[in-house]
């Protein structure tokens, strides 16, 4: 990842966005970063992986539930099949 100072990157916007179509640019102000520069085919990766790993997440709770499973006689019974 390359690191620009802002006050670069305010002075070359169109290099950095060059930059950041081969690989991210860390744009920092005070030497801290504040924001990253990613090309959008990047950017719609990353997003598809933190879907994918929210929606582990929601299976890996909802597993944890399976033994608390409510049996189908009473699931029949509750909705007035017996």
């Amino acid at each position: 990842m390359f690191d620009l100072p802002i006050s670069d990157a305010r002075a070359s916007l169109a290099d950095a966005v060059n930059k950041a179509a081969k690989s991210p640019v860390s744009i920092s102000k005070h030497g801290r970063p504040v924001a990253i520069l990613v090309n959008p085919s990047l950017f719609e990766k990353f997003l598809e992986n933190v879907e994918e790993l929210a929606d582990i997440a929601v299976f890996d709770e909802s597993d944890k539930d399976y033994n608390s499973a409510i049996p189908w006689e009473t699931v029949k019974k509750d909705l007035g099949l017996v």
